[in-house]
């Protein structure tokens, strides 16, 4: 039972979508490109601090995918191989720009809430946090963003960033001091 629990874990959830995709089939790729945009747009907006920089990175990183598909081999869900691709496709961006993305030129992301009355003072709190995360320091906003958000350890953090392990945890005690110290002064601003 293990080894049959162990082999479908390695099965990708929409096999046969990926496998149109990888024949070309426009419709297949249209339906990855549904199920996954909400979740890499938001992969990439977390590390380019730009909504229109983060819809292209994350373009770019689908058309990528589907070129590349062929190197997809199921060690890992459709997924995790898709966000990887976005995740470098946004630190390539950065490293293209190389300049610091201030918060003046974040711009506003809007929510809408189901219900004001009741979600006000979490939302008013998230609008707070990712005012402050995008704030951070290029270097400390990516290294939070990859541990804190999307899930990545130290050691993945070092590879994709071809950083040392030991860096990659610097970095991030240093971006969450940084993040706490942000947090606080824009609470003593209110």
């Amino acid at each position: 039972m293990a080894d049959k629990d162990r082999s479908d874990s390695y099965t990708p959830k929409h096999q046969h979508l990926i496998e149109a995709c990888g024949r070309g089939d426009q419709k297949a790729q249209f339906e990855v490109y549904r199920l996954y945009h909400v979740a890499m747009y938001n992969t990439s907006l977390r590390i380019v601090g730009d909504p229109d920089d983060a819809e292209d990175v994350m373009q770019e990183a689908f058309l990528k995918a589907f070129a590349k598909l062929k190197t997809y081999r199921g060690e890992v869900s459709f997924g995790a191989w898709l966000k990887r691709i976005v995740v470098n496709k946004a630190l390539d961006f950065l490293r293209l720009k190389k300049e610091q993305i201030s918060l003046d030129e974040v711009g506003e992301i809007e929510e809408v809430p189901d219900d004001p009355s009741e979600v006000m003072e979490v939302a008013y709190r998230a609008d707070t946090i990712k005012r402050a995360i995008y704030s951070l320091p290029e270097g400390y906003r990516i290294v939070l963003s990859l541990i804190l958000l999307e899930g990545y350890d130290h050691e993945e953090v070092s590879g994709i960033l071809n950083i040392s392990n030991t860096t990659s945890r610097t970095q991030y005690h240093r971006a969450k001091k940084k993040l706490l110290e942000l947090l606080r002064n824009i609470e003593e601003e209110l």
